[in-house]
């Protein structure tokens, strides 16, 4: 059997992806000059390149004039932006680029021809080129799926199942009885005698079981998760003995109740778990979580909560890690004028951003009362990023949805494991 490889993703990096998919699933054209590329891995650019400026030759023919210019600039735009690229990026390249409203919006002709890069975070296999009236984002969202692999072990005392979770596909792997005897004794035999024989076959079982587990779990299909479940007390005495391999032990994500084991009770267990496995990466990022509490309820001095606490800490090289929900939707926005480098910035919600923007801009600097401050904003992560980036410290950004982004969330979103204990020295 083939061993399944599973990329590690960077949590900031699928981040910023999706928030650039989000904002351009909103954004639609006035007509049909919104160009999307996808450039799959190993192709060559020039080839592109060329079949991109023939496409220019062909939008010479669009009737309306605003129309065609915009196509015609937004594929030259395109060609501009391939031609610094030596060659196609590992995984492939994808490019948006389109005349849209300025911010705020604008009347007809005001429209700013943008370009948005994105390397994909799997490798890209297929290539596509539309002009159309939206953005075609379909093939990246499903690259964000997480295809890492989750182990199902449905067990009782008769019989056991192994199933595997693959992208949202669920494979039954195998089944075994157990050869455990029932619980009622056969005549002749004494109950103490016909208890201590089924004790030793369960033992006996449960170690087939683990070896199993083991084979399949850590040796043919490296799972990053596993769900143990079945009827009855079964299941528990399994995990409580610590029959498991300890990396397997410390896998497991829940244990689910149901009314089967062996292949049926996988099949009802994956039904059950929809709501846990949402997001595969959360086995690693509960650890995070878990591991942020920790620090503050021990009291170590080693956790750290709130934003400006955090973003403080980390000016001061004292953060180990930063933990942020990915729906925390804050913006940093800097004003710093051009004449004394006076230097102002907020960190205000998204809707707030436009707002704060237009009154650094419109108002004069507060050094020198000239009026020429230049305006800029960044999401919160990516100011974030720029600041772990500098002491070296690592940034997760964590599924706000799941159970562990909700106890992330309590503290306010955001928090830090530090590297030493501010407090003392």
């Amino acid at each position: 059997m083939k061993k399944i490889d599973v990329e590690k993703q960077d949590s900031v990096k699928l981040y910023k992806i999706r928030k650039t998919l989000e904002e351009l699933s909103k954004k639609s054209g006035r007509g049909t000059e919104l160009i999307t590329v996808y450039i799959p891995k190993g192709k060559q650019l020039h080839e592109i390149i060329g079949s991109l400026q023939q496409e220019q030759g062909t939008a010479d023919n669009i009737k309306s004039d605003l129309t065609r210019s915009h196509v015609v600039d937004s594929l030259g735009k395109v060609v501009q932006r391939l031609k610094m690229y030596k060659k196609t990026p590992e995984k492939g390249l994808v490019v948006f680029c389109g005349a849209l409203p300025p911010e705020g919006g604008g009347p007809l002709g005001s429209e700013v021809v943008t370009v948005w890069e994105i390397e994909p975070p799997k490798d890209l296999n297929q290539y596509l080129y539309r002009c159309d009236d939206h953005f075609h984002v379909d093939i990246l969202k499903d690259m964000l799926k997480d295809d890492n692999l989750i182990g199902f072990l449905a067990i009782d005392a008769k019989d056991a199942g192994w199933g595997l979770l693959h992208g949202d596909k669920i494979e039954v792997l195998a089944q075994t009885g157990s050869g455990v005897a029932g619980k009622h004794r056969q005549g002749g035999q004494s109950a103490k005698r016909f208890q201590k024989l089924r004790e030793m076959e369960l033992t006996y079982y449960f170690n087939r079981v683990a070896e199993t587990t083991r084979e399949y779990f850590i040796d043919i299909y490296p799972i990053k998760g596993l769900v143990i479940s079945g009827p009855g007390p079964t299941k528990e005495d399994f995990i409580n003995g610590n029959y498991l391999e300890y990396r397997l032990q410390n896998m497991i994500i829940n244990t689910i109740d149901a009314s089967y084991s062996g292949a049926e009770g996988i099949r009802e267990a994956f039904a059950k778990s929809s709501d846990i496995l949402g997001d595969f990466r959360m086995v690693e990022e509960k650890r995070l979580v878990e591991d942020l509490f920790r620090e503050i309820n021990t009291n170590s001095g080693k956790g750290s909560y709130g934003l400006q606490e955090v973003v403080e800490y980390l000016k001061n090289n004292v953060v180990k890690v930063v933990l942020i929900t990915d729906n925390t939707n804050l913006h940093r926005v800097e004003g710093r004028c051009k004449r004394c480098k006076h230097f102002q910035e907020e960190i205000v919600e998204r809707p707030q951003v436009i707002p704060k923007k237009t009154e650094f801009a419109n108002n004069p600097c507060p050094g020198c009362n000239a009026m020429e401050v230049e305006v800029n904003e960044q999401d919160i992560v990516d100011y974030l990023e720029l600041l772990a980036a500098k002491t070296g410290s690592q940034l997760e950004v964590i599924s706000g949805s799941a159970e562990h982004g909700n106890m992330l969330a309590s503290l306010g979103k955001i928090g830090a494991i530090l590297r030493y204990n501010p407090g003392h020295g």
